[in-house]
């Protein structure tokens, strides 16, 4: 049958960089524990909080604005002072850099994931997760809980991807209740850096796929010693760096230009047109997504669970988990897989596309609501085409 893990060693091992995964999941688990592939940090930072972030929230809501540990220890702390609004500094967040700072983080976790020189290092995603912890506290004491909504990314990106859970609090009665996610996902609000979110978002997953291509694997091999003072990790690094850049760029430029090319409609209202309809966007990253990360979630998932059961490497089997509980259900019918993959993709962007279509008929004038819709619908096709194309690439 062939080795199951192999479909799910990424970025590092794919690339032949041994140092950069100690047998897959090297280091020890938050700082103790087993420093060889029994190690669970990477999966839990990589998998569970970054993947499984997408899936939580897709179904039950921005799951990480009550979890969030920086967010609690901000509350309790806020409670014991007896003052739940404001800053502790009594500054006000400035509206004008609206997502930007989450921007600046997610953009920081895609480049550790996918073009740093040593992704899996367990000091590494240490070193990561200690200045997020840092950069959260410090941001909140000096502009209180708004922080955390415009710059944690991981809130930012759970509360974006949860525009299409079934699932929504009514303004009206505060409740709970089942709602329709096409109805949701036009409630993002529009705030500056609203599309760089969501092209971080989209242009990392395109670039994870490209990036494993053999094409540019034997790029980065070819060039990475060739570039002046740097060695063979940081070229490499450097090489995968600037590729980011371009996916995330492109995504970025192609549909700020789409959603501004219409007309009938005045320069300020032109300037609002991408914030308007980037919520579009959320369908296509969810889709591409779970099409790219399905059998990394599923089957990686699994083996993070069983390292957690024995965090300390003292051969514990915790709630009775071990090793053969893992189940590869997905690698061991790729049919099946590829069929979800597709799927995921194709629906995405037909959700997409009528998210899109439904927010110009609101925001555009009578005599261009079709004409202004075909740049919009030609980017999307070319999405469409580009992710399948990534994926099977890949």
């Amino acid at each position: 049958m062939g080795d199951p893990h192999r479909g799910l060693r990424r970025n590092a091992l794919d690339r032949g960089d041994s140092s950069a995964v100690v047998h897959d999941l090297g280091g020890g688990c938050f700082g103790v524990g087993p420093a060889d592939n029994d190690n669970a940090l990477p999966g839990v930072f990589y998998v569970l909080l970054w993947v499984g972030l997408v899936a939580i929230s897709v179904c039950v809501g921005p799951l990480w604005r009550i979890i969030s540990p920086v967010r609690t220890i901000y509350r309790l702390g806020a409670m014991a002072r007896g003052r739940s609004r404001g800053s502790p500094s009594g500054r006000s967040y400035p509206l004008s850099w609206g997502f930007w700072p989450a921007v600046l983080g997610l953009f920081a976790f895609v480049w550790l994931e996918l073009a740093s020189p040593d992704p899996g290092s367990v000091s590494a995603i240490k070193t990561w997760l200690l200045s997020y912890v840092a950069i959260m506290g410090v941001g909140a004491w000096i502009f209180g809980s708004r922080w955390f909504s415009r710059a944690d990314p991981f809130e930012v990106y759970s509360v974006a991807v949860s525009r299409l859970a079934p699932f929504g609090r009514n303004p009206g009665t505060g409740r709970i209740s089942v709602i329709n996610p096409l109805d949701h996902l036009p409630t993002m609000p529009v705030r500056p850096g609203t599309v760089a979110v969501l092209s971080v978002l989209l242009g990392s997953t395109a670039f994870d796929s490209f990036s494993q291509s053999a094409v540019f694997r034997n790029f980065v091999d070819r060039y990475a010693l060739s570039l002046p003072i740097l060695g063979d990790s940081a070229g490499a690094s450097l090489l995968r760096t600037v590729g980011l850049l371009i996916f995330v760029s492109v995504v970025g430029v192609t549909f700020w230009g789409a959603a501004r090319a219409t007309g009938g409609v005045d320069r300020q209202q032109r300037r609002q047109l991408p914030g308007q309809l980037a919520h579009s966007l959320i369908p296509i990253v969810v889709g591409y997504i779970f099409a790219h990360y399905l059998s990394y979630l599923v089957e990686r998932g699994q083996e993070t669970v069983v390292r957690l059961a024995d965090p300390f490497g003292q051969g514990w089997h915790l709630v009775g988990l071990d090793s053969t509980d893992v189940w590869y259900v997905l690698s061991q019918h790729p049919s099946v897989l590829w069929t979800i993959k597709v799927a995921c993709v194709v629906v995405g962007h037909i959700v997409a596309v009528i998210a899109a279509h439904d927010k110009a008929l609101h925001v555009l004038p009578a005599r261009h609501q079709i004409t202004g819709q075909l740049a919009m619908m030609l980017t999307m096709v070319g999405y469409t085409f580009l992710g399948l194309y990534l994926l099977f690439g890949g």
